[in-house]
């Protein structure tokens, strides 16, 4: 080896050592400096801020009294809000707006947080650049949600787009304008920032442009569109006959661009009123096929029509075709053709030829009465019953209140005679009952009223009550069965119509019996003296009854063996007792000439003891 390159060697050596030793020596003074930085680990940086209040030096309790009172102290103190010419002054605790301290405080310690030297460190780069916490806040999202409301409704001016509107039949574009709007979320935080913060000045609220979606260009082949079509009448057709949609017409059925539309159309409600007028001169609606009854009982099917409605789509179609045509300008109109939901052969199907049971009740009272007698009666009318069905008189009427058109009468409420809503309809439900009763069906529900009703047959009332108390009997034929009312001045008739059922009924009734007497209801007059009593209504007993019903087929064999069991309450004996205190007799008086004295009336005659 050289000399020159043993010099190089020892130069790299030294040069090592020296590094080393100044590593060693920036390493330790590094510690140190640490070490010197470090301080209390109790203790916030120094630097660190939390919503600009410088809380270095600090201990945690310390920094969070300090911001819990100065929050205290604005909570009250409200911040202006601005949004086009429009401001709002709100109060942090009108929000319930709260930050969290707690948590700030835990952020800032974090700041100049760690071990020893490295806390040191740390705190050295925040002494240095500073650090400023938000704290994390609370809301009433309600209450924000309720100002925001308030807000948008006085900001907000939606934009408007571009239409065309017609002056003297000539379309008219009509210019698009751009709008405003909140923008709620984004003016939700800055709501809830601002009043967690504790700086108090005016804050502008975040407002977008709301711009429209269609522009007067854009409606300019839509305007030269419109011109051609009004530029002539149009001609409407149907089989042979035909007839002109005069310009004015046409005009006035054209839905033209407008709301965000681009194109034109037949619609709105000039061309629904339009088509309605059309269709009462071709419009024929479908018509099922029905039943006819005689005076004999036999029944005739009346035959099912099919029918024919205008379809408004199609037409209003054709009639946009013909009008933007260059050529002949012929608007077909369309016609669709209905079946009727019940076909002749249906209806011939179903068997229903005779009457199989009829019912007669005489009915009266206030015109209340009458009304709500015919008015359920219609109800329960053309009632089809199939073969296997169970009728139910609330199912069929529905609730019967106010909305049908039902009128107050006398009713029976908790088995006592007063006014009620739909006073009458028991009326009904009996005859049904009754009529049921005597063609032989299958009665699986019937209730008796509270109260006896000498009108009535005895132990064949049936009362009903929407929901709870109901009639019911079934349709246990082969084939269906129709039920029709017909509603006299004085008498009601139901009448159950089906094919030929051969059945024999046989019925039994119990006497009426009275189970206990009239409960006594005692009512102060004071009109009458004590010791007086005077009965105003007499009463009537509790009584009981019952029904025996057998059903016999054709060939004698028994179908039914049913008793009805009816039990009703009595009517109170009304007697009102006197509570008006009788006078006192007048006290003997001296003897005079004339003997004793007492009282005298006008004429001097002595007043009755």
């Amino acid at each position: 080896m050289g000399v020159r390159s043993r010099r190089r060697a020892r130069s790299r050596a030294l040069l090592a050592r020296r590094l080393a030793a100044f590593a060693i020596v920036a390493a330790v003074g590094g510690v140190l400096l640490g070490f010197v930085f470090a301080g209390s680990s109790t203790r916030i940086a120094a630097g660190v801020r939390i919503d600009g209040v410088n809380v270095g030096g600090l201990t945690a309790g310390e920094a969070r009294e300090r911001l819990e009172a100065r929050s205290r102290a604005l909570a009250e103190v409200p911040v202006a809000f601005t949004a086009g010419n429009r401001a709002w002054r709100l109060k942090p605790v009108s929000l319930g707006v709260e930050a969290d301290w707690d948590a700030a405080v835990k952020l800032a310690i974090d700041q100049g947080d760690g071990l020893g030297p490295l806390r040191g460190f740390r705190r050295l780069g925040v002494r240095v650049f500073g650090a400023d916490v938000g704290p994390p806040t609370r809301v009433l999202e309600r209450a924000l949600t309720f100002e925001l409301g308030k807000m948008a409704r006085a900001v907000d001016r939606p934009h408007r787009d571009a239409a065309i509107v017609l002056r003297h039949l000539r379309p008219v574009v009509r210019g698009a304008q751009s709008g405003r709007a909140l923008d709620r979320e984004a003016a939700g935080d800055t709501i809830v920032r601002a009043l967690a913060s504790f700086r108090r000045r005016d804050v502008a609220l975040p407002v977008r442009v709301d711009a429209p979606k269609v522009r007067g260009a854009d409606l300019a082949p839509v305007a030269a569109q419109v011109t051609g079509a009004l530029a002539r009448p149009v001609r409407m057709k149907l089989g042979v006959a035909s007839w002109w949609l005069p310009k004015r017409q046409l005009a006035a059925i054209l839905l033209l661009p407008r709301d965000g539309t681009r194109k034109l159309a037949v619609g709105g409600p000039a061309a629904k009123a339009y088509f309605a007028r059309l269709g009462r001169g071709i419009d024929k609606p479908a018509r099922n096929a029905g039943f006819n009854v005689l005076q004999s009982g036999r029944v005739t099917v009346v035959p099912a029509r099919p029918g024919r409605v205008v379809d408004a789509g199609p037409t209003g179609r054709n009639i946009l075709a013909a009008a933007l045509s260059p050529g002949p300008r012929n608007a077909r109109v369309v016609v669709t053709y209905q079946q009727p939901e019940r076909s002749t052969a249906e209806a011939r199907a179903m068997g229903i030829t005779t009457r199989v049971g009829r019912y007669e009740t005489i009915y009266g009272g206030d015109p209340n009465r009458i009304h709500n007698v015919q008015l359920v009666a219609h109800l329960v009318d053309r009632k089809l019953i199939a073969p296997g069905a169970t009728f139910s008189f609330n199912a069929t009427t529905g609730e019967r209140g106010a909305d049908k058109g039902f009128r107050e009468a006398p009713v029976i409420i908790n088995g006592e005679l007063t006014t009620g809503l739909g006073g009458g309809i028991c009326q009904v439900s009996t005859t049904v009952f009754n009529a049921a009763y005597e063609a032989g069906l299958k009665i699986v529900e019937r209730t008796n009223h509270a109260l006896y009703i000498s009108h009535y047959p005895q132990g064949r009332d049936a009362t009903v009550n929407y929901p709870d108390l109901d009639l019911k009997f079934v349709n246990d034929t082969s084939h269906w069965l129709l039920l029709r009312t017909f509603v006299g001045s004085s008498s009601l008739v139901v009448d159950l119509y089906g094919a030929p059922i051969h059945r024999r009924v046989e019925s039994e009734t119990r006497p009426l019996v009275d189970t206990g007497p009239p409960p006594i209801k005692r009512v102060a007059d004071p009109t009458l003296f004590q010791g007086v009593t005077w009965v105003e209504e007499s009463g009537e007993p509790s009584r009981s009854t019952s029904v025996r019903r057998r059903v016999y087929a054709r060939g004698g064999a028994l179908l039914y063996d049913n008793t009805w069991y009816s039990s009703y309450r009595g009517e109170a004996r009304v007697v009102r007792y006197g509570t008006r205190v009788k006078p006192a007799p007048p006290k003997k008086g001296a003897t005079g000439p004339s003997g004793p004295s007492g009282p005298t009336g006008a004429n001097g005659v002595s007043a009755p003891q």
